[in-house]
């Protein structure tokens, strides 16, 4: 049986995402991680270089799997935020990775910043290039949507940011009932904000 680089790969990345989703960059332990993913410790220091390195990735998969390639334009936003709500509903592991993040990073760079970054305006350029904004001039317009869609973004992940005040500010007994009263909260709460200009 020949050796699968690729195949081992994925296992340590599988097995990093759970690890730092539950423990973080500093509570993480590359044993749990090796053990887990059936690879050795210097498999992950060779592809990944490292603990700091191994999370950095493992926060970039995990954004790159929820970029949506879709602009929010005026006909889409409701489809489009909902979906997005969706996506965070079935992969709670970003929401906690990015918290991790933000604790252990303390407003430091993070790893990949200028690719995700670039990630970002070219989001916003797209909202531009769609019509958002028309009714600013630059650089204001950019601004504009720049800041829409932080509060997009913001408005649904906060839903699963904070699980508990969900549960006590919503007063409902019923998580999937209450998480579906957000949902359209939520797209209402885009659409009404919308910047399309």
């Amino acid at each position: 049986m020949s050796y699968d680089a690729e195949a081992t790969r994925r296992r340590i990345l599988e097995a990093a995402i759970a690890e730092f989703a539950a423990h973080g960059l500093a509570g993480a332990r590359v044993e749990r991680i090796a053990s887990t993913a059936r690879a050795n410790k210097q498999a992950i220091y060779l592809y990944f270089g490292g603990k700091e390195r191994l999370f950095g990735t493992v926060v970039q998969t995990k954004v790159d799997e929820i970029c949506s390639p879709e602009t929010l334009t005026p006909d889409s936003v409701a489809e489009v935020v909902g979906q997005i709500f969706d996506w965070y509903q079935e992969h709670p592991d970003l929401i906690r990775l990015l918290l991790w993040e933000a604790l252990e990073t303390r407003g430091e760079c993070v790893h990949g910043e200028e690719e995700r970054r670039a990630t970002y305006r070219d989001k916003v350029r797209s909202q531009i290039e769609a019509g958002a904004g028309a009714d600013v001039t630059e650089p204001e317009r950019t601004r504009v949507v720049q800041d829409w869609l932080f509060t997009i973004l913001g408005l649904i992940a906060w839903n699963f940011a904070v699980p508990q005040l969900c549960r006590l500010i919503l007063d409902e007994d019923d998580e999937a009932a209450a998480l579906a009263r957000r949902r359209e909260a939520v797209v209402s709460a885009a659409r009404a904000l919308s910047v399309a200009g």
